[in-house]
């Protein structure tokens, strides 16, 4: 994250323009390992140590605990956080601000690889610009490349929603925040779900970098 009056990112693979502004950056956070040769200040380096966010273990994904902190911050309520990237992850948070486990499920381009490649004549769909910003309204597609979108997303949205249930019942009062890349394709069919329960279902996609501008360390903080 860099820059000033506001969040700015990007995201490119390793070694292709990602040291391009580097030198104004403020602070930074990674899940695994780090490409070698990258200029990157180690001071401004946020670790999952410096994540207020109580009870997490060691192995937690340092994403995972940002995006929980923050819920948590902003709400002061129990909460259930759905990641949708890559992994769709499921953190709880309860209303005093701890760790509460979660669940981890394979995302929408995760399985829409495994279908196309695990099969003889399925193909393979990519996120959009392929999948349209809104499914349509028939839950029954009859093109397969409409009953693949259809059946990943809507399953990814039963898996947030069930999950959001059963959150709610051992925490009153869990706010459901939905983030990730994917999140916006899925925030609709999550709240057509939970349309007649009392679970509030929040959109808020930078909730990550947004917990990293507040923790963000270094000399700029």
């Amino acid at each position: 994250m860099a820059g000033s009056g506001g969040l700015h990112c990007w995201s490119a693979p390793a070694g292709e323009g990602v040291a391009k502004g580097l030198e104004e950056l403020v602070g930074w956070a990674a899940v695994g390992p780090v490409p070698p040769g990258l200029a990157l200040d180690p001071r401004r380096r946020l670790h999952l140590s410096d994540v207020p966010l109580s009870d997490v273990p060691p192995w937690l994904g340092l994403d995972r605990a940002l995006a929980g902190w923050q819920a948590h911050r902003l709400s002061g309520q129990a909460g259930l956080v759905a990641d949708a990237g890559t992994a769709l992850s499921l953190t709880r948070i309860t209303a005093e601000g701890c760790f509460a486990g979660g669940r981890l499920l394979a995302g929408a381009g995760l399985q829409l690889h495994a279908l196309a490649g695990a099969t003889v004549a399925l193909p393979l769909l990519q996120l959009p610009p392929q999948l349209p910003p809104q499914l349509p309204a028939d839950g029954w597609p009859r093109s397969t490349e409409a009953a693949m979108a259809t059946g990943v997303l809507r399953g990814l949205a039963a898996a947030i929603a069930q999950a959001a249930f059963e959150a709610e019942g051992q925490g009153p009062g869990t706010i459901l925040w939905i983030t990730g890349g994917d999140g916006e394709l899925l925030a609709p069919l999550v709240e057509e779900l939970l349309a007649a329960s009392p679970i509030a279902v929040l959109r808020a996609p930078q909730l990550v970098l947004e917990a990293l501008a507040a923790l963000r360390p270094g000399p700029a903080r």
